[in-house]
């Protein structure tokens, strides 16, 4: 019988090696996605993030999905290497600065065609708190509760932030299009767009969860 996440974590923090290993098969591909259109190098920031998620697994008491929880953590980390890149530059909140302020380069991303390409532009010139409660949105395809919890916001400003990130992302498009009809394109393929990148792995091999 497949064991559920939360016993896998119990079991990993017991010192149960394949145990975790399990839990890294299964979220791996989560954790890689979530990094993937964030850092140049996101192997380093995936180990930081089950790392971290074995050194805090005694909060996680189930009253959320591992899926939160983890991803939760991956935001925390994200979130610290940008105010650390920010602090350097005499910069001390995060909440207008984005990728491109950032000078973070995505490691791996599919952007055959013009529409593509601009809509990645056009979401790394997003500030970065807008651009994670879009992709978190629509790369994972997480509720507005769920989206709370990771983010520690309440949901209010969890839609407000989505709502905001749409019309930005749009306007961004707006002024990078060379033509109505490749920004008509591009801003009505978002949801088609993210679809694509999702199939560029296979899906995490989630258990079940509690």
């Amino acid at each position: 019988m497949e064991m559920q996440d939360a016993e896998l974590l119990r079991a990993w923090q017991r010192g149960n090696r394949a145990a975790g290993e399990e839990l890294f098969e299964r979220y791996y591909p989560m954790v890689e996605r979530f990094f993937r259109n964030k850092a140049t190098e996101p192997e380093e920031f995936i180990q930081r993030t089950f790392l971290a998620c074995i050194e805090a697994a005694n909060r996680f008491r189930g009253e959320s999905t591992f899926r939160t929880f983890l991803l939760g953590i991956a935001t925390n980390v994200l979130r610290n290497h940008y105010r650390r890149l920010l602090r350097k530059k005499g910069i001390e909140t995060l909440d207008a600065a984005s990728m491109t302020d950032l000078g973070q380069t995505p490691s791996r991303i599919i952007a055959d065609k013009d529409q593509e390409r601009l809509l990645l532009e056009g979401l790394r010139r997003l500030p970065v708190e807008l651009q994670l409660v879009l992709e978190l949105r629509y790369w994972e395809e997480l509720k507005h509760e769920e989206l709370a919890q990771i983010l520690d916001l309440p949901r209010s400003t969890v839609n407000t932030r989505l709502r905001r990130a749409r019309e930005l992302l749009e306007q961004h498009v707006s002024e990078l299009a060379e033509s109505p009809e490749m920004l008509r394109s591009t801003v009505t393929r978002l949801d088609d767009w993210v679809a694509l990148q999702r199939q560029q792995q296979p899906p995490a091999k989630e258990g079940r969860q509690g």
